[in-house]
């Protein structure tokens, strides 16, 4: 019953989309306030109704009813709660049910908080997002329905695939989709400016928060993928340039330029056509992610479909909006004019610097992501892509925009000046390229790529640093610290957790260590200054697995480090093996023990890792995220706060 209702709410929710796009769209063009006014309990009925549909898709996997095909090939009954729950959506159908929940929630958000918005642009706003929803609806409805019934349940599920079996990835989905979802809402807020003719300081600062909470998100999901990838794997790799990785990237880098670029509309009205444009390519490059994770045109190893019908759906859909909104774009561009000017040397040069760099190194991405299809269908060439070419295309544009962060982050707006700004970072520059000289000296002339990597992670952080040091004015009062707006702390610990993260994957790709050998029971072995002794092998049972665990003492300077448990499961339903690395973490270092198959002589197969700084690639990940959450936490930067004066005391941002 509660699963018939679920279909029945989500064909509801589709309904009311329809109302909602149709009808606050002819409100605002003939200025009909009650026309408008419907959009506002439209997009949180429509909420409600697509929020009741996932929740009995849930019921159904936590409950096991085998009667859904959904069920059946997703599940089992002696799988983990977690894992039924997640189970949701570690499938096609059941993560789209997820994308059109996200996608509600953002404009029920917007008709929530949406209140200091022109009545007009909000009704628009309203009404382009449940246009999208409509699209998708029709999707799920007509190829992809989760609530498909089997005719003769079965006595038991088939299981979800045993890499999605684990907490990182439980979560991995949810936030990644509140990140690339979530620019729906700056997509709808830039079509609906579109339509209204009108782009200015007030549209750049209702558009930030919105865009920053969907960078946010991005940042953490993106985050716990690369852990995952990381110590589910067992390859011990952190970032592999796969297709499905690259789709949640770009977005996330032109996420990144919008958010940058909008703070230059709100500050001096500038750069209106190229922000608009960064927030259709935004949600538009979300499509394409959607489109190469669903339609089966490029492998991965974690693709969700392989159904072209679905995938010409999801083409059809990238098409109308994105292409769309830029006929649209088209059309008006000519009349948003720039009103501000500055010179060469400001913060808005440095902004726009910022923006060219992201959007190009976003489009390198595309172009290696894409380009093994075009091959294909254009030469009749079968192309691989790696990361030889990501890393030697890609990385320029990173260096370059590390180089130019701490300087825009603390020059003048509309005109700055070098002097005294050059003067305040030079011990940073200093110190930084020491840092980098001394890992040259001790790396014994390995490659320049981990010094150049601590050079520009330890300039970031400096900068960043500095940049806070020098608001305490020239007394030095660090009692204007506390009273800092919170963007401006935001802005710091986001720019230092970049640099943090920079210093982790040149630490870790530069520096890393590998030892592949056969080790019998009781054999000791030395890798890197560290011992391991292979103390047992033995056979383990978990709730719906068989496991072969190996028993590993790591050792250094005859003083035990960590007692190690590598794995090598087996899941008898899916009839899929995995394997589960054992990793003794530490803060400047990772011990990174596989284990593999037994061999003829009786001896196993393991992989030991060194691993320098990984541990940084994450910290900076979520570092960035609560300098973002910082930053969204400004009165400022919410939706209806509008533009307000610094109370008496408060040092006003810069």
């Amino acid at each position: 019953m509660i699963t018939e209702l679920g279909h029945f709410a989500l064909i509801l929710a589709f309904l009311v989309a329809v109302v909602q796009t149709v009808v606050p769209l002819v409100g605002a063009h003939k200025r009909w306030s009650g026309w408008m006014a419907v959009g506002e309990p439209a997009a949180t009925t429509q909420f409600l109704l697509v929020g009741f549909s996932f929740a009995a898709l849930v019921h159904a996997f936590v409950t096991s009813d085998f009667s859904l095909d959904l069920v059946v090939n997703n599940s089992h009954s002696a799988k983990p709660l977690i894992y039924k729950i997640s189970g949701t959506w570690g499938n096609h159908e059941g993560s789209m049910l997820l994308w059109v929940l996200i996608l509600a929630l953002f404009g029920a958000m917007a008709a929530w908080f949406g209140g200091n918005l022109p009545e007009t642009l909000k009704a628009r706003v309203l009404a382009v997002q449940a246009s999208v929803g409509v699209a998708f609806y029709a999707f799920i409805l007509w190829t992809s329905n989760p609530f498909t019934r089997q005719a003769v349940p079965p006595f038991d599920g088939q299981d979800l695939n045993p890499l999605l079996q684990d907490p990182g990835l439980a979560l991995h989905p949810p936030f990644l989709y509140l990140g690339y979802v979530g620019l729906s809402i700056c997509f709808s807020f830039a079509v609906a400016a579109l339509i209204e003719g009108r782009v200015d300081a007030a549209w750049g600062r209702w558009v930030r928060p919105w865009t920053l909470a969907a960078w946010i998100f991005l940042t953490i999901g993106i985050g716990l993928g690369s852990w995952w990838a990381y110590y589910e794997l067992g390859w011990g790799g952190f970032w592999f340039w796969d297709p499905v990785e690259n789709a949640s990237f770009m977005p996330w880098l032109f996420a990144a330029a919008l958010l940058h670029s909008a703070i230059v509309v709100e500050k001096r009205e500038a750069l209106k056509a190229w922000t608009i444009l960064l927030a259709i390519l935004a949600f538009g490059f979300s499509l394409i992610g959607t489109f190469i994770v669903r339609s089966g045109v490029l492998t991965s190893v974690h693709a969700f479909a392989n159904d072209p019908e679905r995938g010409v759906f999801i083409l059809m859909i990238l098409v109308a909006f994105t292409g769309g909104a830029l006929t649209l774009f088209a059309a008006r561009a000519g009349s948003m004019q720039a009103k501000g000017v500055f010179g060469v040397v400001s913060r808005e040069s440095a902004l726009v610097a910022n923006n060219i760099l992201l959007a190009v190194s976003s489009f390198v991405v595309f172009v290696g992501t894409i380009w093994p299809l075009v091959a294909e269908m254009a030469f009749d060439r079968k192309l691989s892509v790696g990361p030889p070419f990501f890393n030697a295309a890609f990385t320029p544009f990173m260096v370059a925009l590390g180089l130019i962060l701490p300087f825009g982050a603390m020059i003048s707006w509309k005109r700055g000046k070098t002097s005294r700004l050059v003067k305040s970072l030079v011990p940073v520059f200093v110190l930084a390229l020491a840092l980098a000289a001394l890992a040259w000296a001790m790396q014994s002339g390995r490659s320049a790529l981990g010094p150049v990597g601590l050079f520009l992670g330890a300039w970031m952080v400096g900068g960043a640093l500095v940049d806070l040091w020098s608001r305490t004015g020239q007394s030095r009062d660090l009692s204007r610290l506390a009273r800092l707006p919170r963007a401006d702390w935001g802005k710091s610990v986001a720019h230092g957790g970049l640099g943090i993260l920079f210093i982790g994957v040149a630490g870790l790709m530069a520096w890393e260590k590998e030892d592949i050998r056969v080790v019998q029971v009781g054999e000791s072995f030395e890798v890197a200054g560290f011992t391991l002794t292979l103390d047992d092998v033995q056979r383990v049972r978990g709730p719906n697995y068989t496991s072969v665990m190996g028993f590993v003492t790591l050792a250094r300077d005859g003083a035990e480090v960590a007692q190690l448990r590598p794995e090598k499961r087996n899941y008898p339903v899916a009839r899929m093996p995995t394997t589960e690395a054992a990793i003794d973490y530490r803060a400047m270092r990772d011990v990174y023990v596989v284990i593999g198959d037994r061999q003829d002589d009786g001896g196993w197969v393991m992989r030991t890792y060194i691993k320098p700084l990984a541990n940084w690639i994450w910290a900076g990940c979520l570092i960035m995220s609560l300098g973002g959450a910082l930053s969204l936490s400004d009165r400022r930067f919410r939706v209806a706060a509008g533009a307000r004066k610094p109370r008496p005391g408060q040092v006003p941002a810069e």
